[in-house]
């Protein structure tokens, strides 16, 4: 794969060895900015001899890992961990290579090490005397001369500063050998850019026309994400979470992909100019922002899926496209096998992105466009979780946790953390509410199951047994069978198998009469149909017919019927909670169904409603559509076992009435009076009577003005659309005549001497067009004005002020219908 330059490092020995790499190439670099005679050739000939050095040294490192990535990286760890631990003095004399000299009036921007030392290295075993002198013949001061700036720095800065320069060194030995002219300039600005900080002991912060992070809304991720939600959120909750982790291998190998440099793209004659010019500069800040800070730790980093968007993607996606399927084909093997869907799936989530990459109208590109919170936490969550040891990233890329040790900015940080950071702090503070005790609960679900097991007569004769707890009775006894059952054609049916489908086609047939017998025998015995039967001494006696679309993600129900001697017993609730478990464990997690009017009071029971949060292209063509019946919709939880939920709930609602009680009990006890006014006291504060606090009195706080609806705070387009329509209906009321225009100047010429500030319904309209109504009570105060000046200039028995007083109570009851109104 063809991409970025890579990363180069002088040969250091990890063993701690004698080398003079270090020394070499700063005093080269020393040479070159001091001098001006120095040449990048004779920095890359002398990081040459000094490797040559380095390995007869015997360098713990194979050649033949020293140009990967990885083995890079690792050894820029080693060597800065290797500096960190060094003697102080030793650290003092690495720094002091970078430090301009204090002496006055000396220009001297490095100490140079002297002439019989020049061979030796600080990073192993040479540690100069502070009286040893600059070699440099305009500076010639003692080594203590370009440290005494530092007496009182601390340990921590003393590292940041040493993880800097070596970062420095190995930008200077990158620059020198790689070819492209476009990168070594980038990376002979950070060498810079380093060196200055270095020499001021600054933090590293890049400013010029690049911008700064993100360039672009919205941001790679975010439209995956979004591409997710939008393309495959009716699957299965497995098929979901499948594809959830290919856009999560996607995004993972662009971040570690490296981009073609702009001299390799110039032979691409599909290009324009403005297409050249543009991928350039997004290369740039790919280099500086996201390439270069994985190996130099001193600059902030950030991951090119969070800075880029649409731009960067569609100029890459084509040929990084190309290399993941081969990625994908050559690592299959390595992959586990519950992994493999990753790599089957992948083909088809590039392609459903491509098509949306070249969509102008594309939502996932709107920067508006947002799925609903739980499914953008869900995502984000998996897409930080740690990759796979299978995951498949780019062909010299490894993870950075090797470079990752220093310092990073809060866009490094995890999405956990910021999120953390970034929710509203009244969420946090709800977490902090008072709660009950964990004893104070213990000790109520005790006191319940106690009084279960003593209380003999409750047990013999219960209060109030719902009749789910009857039918789950007579499940557990096996008095009554769940099954489902379904016919088929690939294989034998056995001969129950039928006889219950026979005897559910007489149960539907008797129960749904307006139903043609012929169609529901033809339902109940299609193979793509299944039945949960509820059977009783071996005969069925109720079941809901059903087909699953486990690709749309849904289940319609077609008939659900109980024979009418054994209704009103709870069978037909349990039958549609396990209807609901067994969708449940298949991963469906809808449930859609077109219901009669005799039927609707049923399906809300069980938690089906007439308003569909499933699109219409989800089921639409699929799902058998009847007359004059109603479509409604149940979603399912997963967590949720639906055939024991109610139980659930009762056991909470028997654990809280005990909690109440115990808290009467506790409000209930009798406290003496209060005896210290008769000894002359005038007052005590309110919090000290006795059993007040322990009733939950609190302080009175100062009630928070409540907000008004629809304030300045709303969405304005919403604000004008209900204006919008408040105004339309007050013109066409039979009352609204006298106030449509301007009162003509003419017929009533006295009028404006009285009105100063007239209004009418026709002026209103025009203000509303001009966006002047930014707030209710601007509206609410030209009409109020209308009415104002009718009832000043007519007298109260013209025509003119019944119809102010008329239109006015019409006004104010379309704003409260519309919830504008809080008078």
């Amino acid at each position: 794969m063809s991409g970025g330059p890579a990363i180069t490092l002088k040969s250091q020995p990890i063993d701690g060895s004698n080398s003079n790499s270090g020394n070499a190439a700063a005093q080269q670099q020393q040479q070159q900015q001091q001098s001006g005679n120095g040449s990048a050739a004779a920095a890359a000939s002398a990081s040459s001899s000094s490797s040559q050095q380095s390995s007869a040294a015997g360098s713990s490192v194979p050649p033949a890992q020293e140009g990967t990535r990885q083995n890079s990286l690792q050894r820029i760890q080693q060597r800065k961990q290797k500096v960190f631990n060094l003697p102080e003095a030793q650290k003092f004399a690495k720094l002091s290579m970078y430090s301009a000299c204090q002496a006055e009036g000396c220009r001297c921007t490095g100490w140079k090490t002297p002439q019989e030392n020049r061979h030796r290295d600080v990073e192993s075993s040479y540690c100069p005397e502070l009286s040893e002198e600059c070699r440099n013949a305009s500076c010639r001061h003692p080594l203590r001369s370009h440290i005494a700036h530092m007496a009182q720095i601390s340990r921590t800065s003393m590292d940041e500063l040493l993880g800097a320069i070596i970062d420095m060194e190995n930008l200077f030995m990158s620059m020198q050998r790689v070819e492209d002219d476009d990168t070594k300039k980038v990376y002979l600005y950070l060498f810079r850019l380093l060196r200055q900080c270095v020499l001021t002991r600054t933090q590293a912060v890049i400013r010029g026309p690049l911008g700064d992070p993100p360039f672009e809304s919205p941001c790679i991720t975010k439209a995956v994400l979004s591409l997710v939600f939008y393309k495959y959120h009716h699957l299965s909750s497995t098929e979901l979470q499948t594809m959830t982790e290919v856009a999560k291998t996607f995004l993972n190998f662009l971040n570690h992909y490296n981009f073609e440099s702009p001299s390799a793209r110039r032979g691409d004659l599909t290009l324009t100019h403005e297409d050249a010019s543009t991928y350039k500069i997004n290369y740039t800040r790919w280099l500086v922002f996201c390439h270069v800070p994985a190996f130099c730790n001193s600059l902030r980093q950030f991951e090119t899926s969070l800075v880029f968007g649409r731009t960067l993607l569609r100029t890459v996606f084509q040929y990084m496209s190309q290399q993941l399927k081969k990625k994908c084909i050559s690592e299959r093997d390595r992959f586990p096998e519950d992994k493999r869907s990753i790599i089957t799936q992948m083909p088809k989530f590039l392609e459903a992105l491509r098509s949306e990459l070249l969509k102008d109208d594309s939502p996932i590109w709107d920067p508006n466009y947002r799925p609903p919170n739980s499914f953008v936490m869900q995502q984000r969550k998996r897409h930080q979780e740690l990759p796979p040891t299978s995951t498949i990233t780019s062909a010299s890329s490894t993870s950075t946790s090797a470079a990752s040790s220093g310092k990073r900015s809060s866009v490094g940080e995890p999405l956990q953390k910021r999120i953390k950071k970034e929710m509203p702090e009244r969420s946090i503070s709800t977490e902090n509410q008072d709660d009950l005790p964990a004893d104070v609960v213990t000790r109520a679900m005790k006191a319940v199951a106690e009084s279960k097991t003593t209380n003999k007569s409750e047990i013999l004769f219960p209060v109030n047994v719902s009749r789910d707890e009857n039918v789950k009775a007579e499940e557990q006894k096996r008095a009554i069978e769940f099954h489902v059952v379904g016919n088929a054609v690939t294989k034998p049916v056995g001969k129950q198998t039928i006889l219950w489908l026979l005897g559910l086609q007489l149960v539907f047939a008797h129960q749904l009469p307006e139903m043609p017998r012929e169609y529901i025998s033809q339902l109940v015995f299609d193979t793509k149909h299944k039945t949960l039967a509820l059977i009783k001494e071996n005969q069925p006696i109720g079941g809901i017919c059903f087909r699953p679309f486990p690709t749309q993600g849904f289940t319609e129900i077609v008939f659900c019927a109980v024979t009418m001697a054994e209704q009103v017993k709870g069978y037909g609730t349990h039958l549609m909670n396990h209807l609901k478990d067994y969708s449940i464990q298949r991963g469906i997690k809808h449930l859609l169904t077109f219901a009669d009017c005799d039927a609707i009071g049923y399906f809300k029971k069980q938690g089906f409603s007439k308003d569909i949060k499933l699109a219409r292209p989800v089921y639409a063509g699929y799902i058998k559509e009847y007359d004059s019946a109603t479509l409604m919709h149940c979603e399912l939880h997963p967590s949720i076992v639906n055939t024991q939920f109610i139980a659930v709930i009762r056991h909470q609602s028997e654990i809280l009435k005990e909690l109440i009680a115990q808290r009467h009990n506790d409000v209930q006890k009798v406290r003496p009076g209060l005896t210290c006014f008769k000894e002359g006291v005038p007052s005590i504060p309110v919090e000290s009577i006795p059993g007040l606090r322990e009733i939950g009195w609190k302080p009175q706080m100062r009630p928070v003005r409540a907000s008004r609806p629809l304030e300045e705070s709303s969405d304005p387009e919403k604000l004008v659309t209900s204006f919008a329509s408040v105004l339309q209906s007050v013109r066409q009321h039979t009352t609204a005549w006298p106030f449509l225009r301007p009162v003509p100047a003419n017929e009533v010429p006295d009028y404006y001497d009285h009105i100063k500030f007239p209004m009418d319904l026709k002026t209103m309209g025009e203000r509303l067009k001009k966006g002047y109504y930014q707030t209710r009570r601007l509206f609410m105060a030209d009409m109020a004005r209308i009415f104002s000046n009718c009832r000043f200039y007519n007298s109260p028995d013209t025509e003119y002020y019944r119809c102010a007083n008329s239109l006015e109570r019409y006004f104010q009851t379309k704003m409260r219908e519309l919830g504008l109104w809080d008078k």
